[in-house]
């Protein structure tokens, strides 16, 4: 673990409080990059922890929301956070998706706190899972909304996902992992994607497109094309810390 706060360039912190979730959830945002390479590149998903912290930690790698807050919550544990694990069904546009379809975390200091670093644009520190006002993050305003026995998550008017506040087991989200990493109707096997953080917005590299996103409500966006096989490489390794011997299938047959 001491490696795992090496790779998000922090220090143990003396305390499992709120002020040092902040910092690590920031900087996990920050250093490890949302993205599905595993799936364009054939890789197994292994659910279990110490799997996840060495794809994070030893292979210098992301993940999608499974893996990225599986590993984080490893970590936080190991800290010293009482955390659970959560269901989450994804706004669809119409209505909201499928449970298991997202996982996010609960942790409980004075209050209990939502943590999300598997989520893409979303919240940068933690939010309150306990009171309805808007919370303000430099990514925009959030609201945590009781709906039922679930929380309905929203960010800039818009849902986010819906939150079984029922405890659950790492193991329980493997069949959505499998059905993410093989159908072809998942957004995973119909798209390659790497995003990551930036201290001024967010960087993106979807397929051969690279996205540059910077400020927050009207965030200014550029976009180009990437012809060349080995800018795509160093792409992923000077942006994203990915090392990569060859461009994933789905930008080589582009």
């Amino acid at each position: 673990m001491d490696s795992y706060l090496a790779r998000l360039g922090v220090p143990r912190p003396e305390v499992a409080d709120l002020a040092a979730l902040r910092v690590l959830q920031e900087a996990h945002l920050m250093a490890v990059p949302f993205e599905n390479l595993s799936v364009h590149l054939g890789e197994k998903i292994v659910l279990r922890p110490a799997a996840l912290v060495a794809k994070v930690v030893d292979r210098r790698r992301g993940g999608f929301c499974y893996e990225l807050n599986g590993a984080f919550a490893a970590l936080l544990t190991d800290l010293g956070y009482d955390v659970t694990l959560h269901s989450c069904r994804v706004w669809t546009g119409r209505r909201f998706g499928v449970p298991m379809d997202h996982m996010a975390l609960r942790v409980q200091l004075d209050a209990p706190y939502l943590v999300d670093v598997g989520f893409g644009k979303f919240a940068r520190y933690p939010l309150r899972m306990d009171v309805t006002d808007p919370q303000h993050d430099p990514v925009g305003v959030f609201e945590v909304l009781p709906d039922g026995p679930d929380l309905a998550v929203r960010g800039d008017g818009t849902w986010e996902y819906l939150l079984d506040q029922r405890p659950y087991e790492l193991f329980d989200f493997t069949p959505l992992a499998w059905w993410h990493r093989t159908s072809p109707t998942s957004n995973f096997t119909r798209k390659l994607t790497c995003s990551i953080v930036t201290d001024t917005g967010r960087v993106t590299l979807s397929g051969r497109t690279l996205i540059t996103t910077s400020g927050t409500e009207r965030a200014e966006r550029a976009e180009r094309t990437i012809d060349d096989d080995a800018e795509i490489l160093a792409v992923y390794r000077d942006t994203f810390g990915i090392a990569l011997d060859t461009v994933p299938a789905a930008i080589a047959n582009a």
